[in-house]
């Protein structure tokens, strides 16, 4: 790789960005080698050797170890589901300095953040505040949880000595209530104060419902935590009537889990397809054949008016007059940042808490991560980029000065046993967009070029060439001779392949 003039490395595989005219030995955000980094605006990418790392195409998720696991503990998917991630040796060897670190929100950010924190400054001080009374979790194994795969213990991320072991005061069952940023303190509810040297927002985000009536009606409820898993397990009893509200992922799996568990259950999508910002109408299409032949009952353009009942909800009312029964209604219509505390402390905020490359807000004490932060614009949302942004977050918290230059939007899921993956856009916005498709023998897949370059690509059905899709947009690889042709999707696949095989 060419060094000539370049003065910033970003890792291809968590967005951590190096400065410097050469890039690091290591990634020290997620053990990458030096070949996974590429110049900041015009990215390289090489295959690793001396795998000792992995991570879930599915979720993000990395296990340490000389061979994936047989599981992934997050999502389920099988060891053929993971993709190497190579080092030399250990961890870059670095070293924060001993702050006095407050760690707000215990999600997968929060306890990210811990660990490189812990990794970076063996003396820092580091509390992590919790709202919830169990031990952090997998948020993202509650719908495995509901379908009866795992148990509740399956779902800590770590046992409870492992903060112990570490020094980690793991504080359960607080609420903040306040940040005083002045005196560098967060307020508890209650009125107890714990002060700090750096403060690290990971607060998440909180279920976004809709403002039509009844959806204050026993019955009703959203999934984000293990307490809603268990309201939802308490009414989902076989035959009972279940809706769940919103096609996105996760209405789709929380509707799959009901059904395992024998329920009725009906989804309801506002648009015309599943998933219509990360599938093209003919994928969703597919996908809704697909979900209809699990048993669940799907109708699209569906917009819900109200909640009927009394005390207890009996069903929900559609604008266009349709009654549809339930027992349990499940509102699965999005999240939103929970950004009250950082408004109300004088915080920038938009849709998040405001974080530049470093993910630190508009206080020079305060950094954030995962769903709660703003970085250029985006709100991730989702598991990987969350786990990713709170271990630079970590170590930006002990003066590392390390950045996060991004990553490509992508999510890859396995949805009621159909595998998906979808990466960038999907529709073209221009004519500077072209786009391949083809459907058959149970699978769609689309790949989405512009300016030559691939930008986005559905697999449908047929997951295989996730890991080198998923490195060409990264990577910007230029098709211009391949296109030239012009090539089916199969043409494009097989390239793939080849460059796969070759690698």
């Amino acid at each position: 790789m060419s060094s000539a003039g370049v003065t910033a490395w970003c890792c291809g595989v968590c967005g951590y960005v190096h400065r410097g005219p050469e890039p690091p030995e290591m990634c020290p955000v997620c053990g990458s080698p030096r070949e996974e980094f590429k110049p900041y605006v015009e990215p390289a990418h090489a295959a690793p050797s001396g795998v000792t790392r992995w991570q879930c195409l599915n979720c993000g998720y990395v296990h340490e170890g000389a061979a994936p696991p047989g599981e992934c503990p997050v999502c389920g998917a099988p060891a053929d589901r993971f993709e190497p991630i190579a080092e030399t040796a250990g961890r870059a060897p670095q070293t924060g300095e001993a702050a006095e670190v407050v760690v707000v929100g215990a999600g997968i950010a929060g306890v990210a953040a811990v660990e490189s924190l812990r990794h970076a400054s063996p003396g820092a001080r580091i509390t992590l505040l919790s709202k919830e009374t169990g031990l952090p979790y997998y948020r993202l194994n509650l719908t495995r949880y509901l379908a009866g795969e795992i148990g509740a213990g399956d779902l800590p991320i770590h046992p409870k000595e492992w903060y112990d072991e570490r020094e980690v005061a793991l504080r359960r069952g607080v609420e903040v209530a306040q940040l005083h940023l002045d005196e560098h303190a967060v307020e508890l509810r209650g009125g107890e104060r714990v002060g700090f040297g750096k403060l690290l927002l990971t607060i998440g985000a909180h279920p976004f419902v809709p403002p039509f009536a009844g959806a204050n009606r026993e019955g009703v409820t959203c999934l984000r935590t293990l307490a809603d898993a268990e309201t939802i397990l308490e009414h989902a009893t076989a035959g009972a009537r279940c809706v769940c509200i919103g096609g996105g992922l996760l209405g789709l799996e929380t509707a799959g889990a009901l059904a395992r568990r024998g329920a009725e259950v009906t989804l309801l999508e506002g648009h015309g397809w599943l998933l219509p910002r990360q599938l093209t109408q003919r994928a969703g299409e597919i996908l809704g054949e697909h979900v209809a032949g699990t048993g669940i009952r799907l109708i699209a353009n569906a917009r819900p008016r109200e909640i009927v009942g009394d005390e207890r909800a009996r069903g929900v009312l559609l604008e266009d007059e349709r009654l549809i029964d339930a027992d349990l209604v499940v509102i699965a219509t999005g999240v939103r940042s929970n950004s009250y505390l950082a408004r109300r402390a004088g915080l920038e905020v938009n849709r998040g808490v405001v974080v530049d490359n470093h993910l630190r807000s508009s206080h020079p004490d305060v950094l954030a991560a995962g769903d709660v932060a703003e970085h250029h614009g985006t709100v991730y949302g989702v598991w990987g980029p969350s786990q990713f942004q709170g271990g630079i977050a970590g170590m930006n918290a002990v003066g590392l000065n390390a950045e996060f230059g991004g990553i490509p939007r992508a999510n890859t899921l396995k949805v009621l046993g159909l595998d998906l993956v979808s990466i960038g856009p999907v529709a073209p916005e221009d004519a500077s967009f072209r786009a391949i498709d083809e459907e058959g023998e149970g699978a769609y897949f689309r790949f989405l070029f512009r300016d030559s370059h691939l930008v986005g690509a559905i697999l449908l059905g047929d997951t295989a060439l996730t890991a080198p899709v998923k490195h060409a947009v990264e990577t910007r690889e230029d098709f211009s001779d391949l296109l030239a042709r012009r090539p089916s999707a199969r043409d494009v696949m097989a390239f793939l392949d080849a460059e796969r095989a070759g690698s």
